[in-house]
């Protein structure tokens, strides 16, 4: 068959996959105006997870797991704004590595709501400004985000959601490597390229900011100004990829965190977080650990955090697989707040199995 015939087969594929798009959308429209009638939110996560991954299961062709995943992330999220603007707050400016995680999350129909720290984010969701907020906790080269656990000692917000994402860091620069005398970038991608920077950038000042997103618009004013930094930040701020994939491990990925005000519901694949106080005493933290093993419930984090209320006072962040409804949880999470000083359950939510 020669290449004109493949191309009108194509375009009667295409015109055949618009139609079909169209009535998704005017089918999603009639469900939005019957949610609003019983007043259900508009953005039914485990709806749109269960979509995806019956679309995966029952996929025999050409495209890959990952491609279904994307394009249909992108129809939800079209279909999802036709019946209601979701706004996320993200730490931004744009083309930050949150913001590619709250697209990768929420698709790209979405009110997105760049602001400049952590802190931001989360009064953004509790002012009620936002429905959700996007938030980095734990890098898999240089560890967890101190400040985003910190935060959750004075918030009331829960934990809804997890997002990984595959960092990639590259050096910028509206000139030349050579005109380069500082170097922007935050301070946790600085971290993750450190060996690089040693090898290749010893001799020019290097400078945090906010984030990655924030260093390439310094980049962008100046031919002596550089960024470490994504591939779309290079786009957004019309900045020359100098280097590419110069972190120092090729499996640099990052979790993030989304954050509302209410719990997620259940589903088959859940991770609970909680955190706690304990007694500074000998075998305190061995003692809250056991009831855990006792339960039969599977322990995937630790990580402990200075109270800043006294000196050498630790407080504990778990995360564990299971919901904070399940029976054994339950006991499990009713025994551990007589046994420590004060407990809190950050969140129970969907596992992010996409990476």
């Amino acid at each position: 068959m020669n290449i004109d015939k493949l191309r009108k087969k194509i375009d009667e594929a295409d015109e055949g996959i618009l139609n079909l798009l169209n009535q998704r959308a005017k089918t999603a429209v009639a469900i939005g105006k019957e949610k609003q009638k019983k007043r259900l939110k508009t953005h039914d996560r485990l709806r749109e997870e269960k979509i995806l991954k019956e679309l995966v299961l029952r996929n025999k062709g050409h495209l890959t797991k990952q491609m279904i995943v994307t394009i249909y992330r992108e129809i939800l999220s079209a279909c999802r704004s036709l019946q209601s603007s979701i706004k996320v707050a993200y730490l931004g400016p744009k083309a930050s590595n949150t913001y590619l995680a709250a697209r990768k999350r929420f698709g790209s129909f979405v009110d997105f709501v760049p602001v400049s720290t952590i802190l931001d984010v989360f009064r953004e969701v509790e002012k009620d400004k936002v429905h959700f907020g996007l938030v980095p906790v734990e890098n898999s080269t240089e560890g967890m985000v101190s400040y985003t656990l910190d935060m959750f000692f004075s918030s009331e917000l829960k934990i809804s959601g997890e997002v990984s994402l595959p960092i990639t860091h590259n050096l910028l620069a509206k000139g030349s490597k050579k005109e380069i005398k500082r170097v922007y970038s935050n301070p946790h991608a600085l971290a993750q390229c450190k060996t690089w920077i040693k090898n290749n950038l010893s001799s020019v000042q290097f400078i945090e900011v906010s984030s990655t997103a924030e260093a390439a618009k310094l980049a962008s004013q100046s031919k002596q100004n550089g960024a470490i930094a994504n591939e779309l930040a290079a786009e957004v701020y019309n900045l020359n990829i100098l280097e590419q994939h110069i972190e120092d491990s090729e499996t640099n990925l990052t979790r993030f965190l989304v954050i509302s005000k209410d719990f997620s519901e259940k589903c088959k694949h859940m991770k609970t977080s909680i955190m706690f106080f304990v007694k500074d005493e000998s075998g305190s933290l061995y003692n809250m650990l056991e009831i855990f093993k006792r339960h039969n419930i599977n322990l995937t984090k630790i990580e402990s955090r200075p109270s800043k209320q006294k000196a050498w006072e630790y407080i504990f962040f778990i995360d564990f697989k299971g919901y904070w409804r399940d029976k054994e949880v339950e006991l499990a999470l009713k025994e551990l707040g007589e046994k420590c000083i004060s407990l809190k359950v950050l969140g129970s939510y969907p596992v992010d199995t996409s990476m």
